[in-house]
């Protein structure tokens, strides 16, 4: 399992999204709803985050597609 800034993981009926990732550390914060980011803050070690997330699955949120350029045919070259 890696490790990286930003994840979601759900556990039960809350998550857990990793804030800030260090070296020896990590702080997250656990929420009821990821969409809202409303929670409380928790700074703990690397192996306590693993053991916490123990059963916990990484949730992926799907970002909004973003909108193609709109192709209005061949560009015309000016007559000399």
């Amino acid at each position: 399992m890696k490790l990286e800034q930003g994840q979601i993981w759900k556990k039960g009926d809350e998550y857990l999204r990793i804030v800030e990732w260090a070296r020896l550390s990590i702080e997250y914060k656990r929420m009821k709803d990821p969409l809202t980011k409303e929670g409380t803050l928790h700074k703990v070690t690397k192996k306590e985050f693993c053991r916490l997330l123990k059963g916990a699955e990484l949730v992926v949120l799907e970002k909004p597609a973003e909108k193609a350029p709109e192709d209005d045919g061949p560009e015309e070259q000016p007559l000399i």
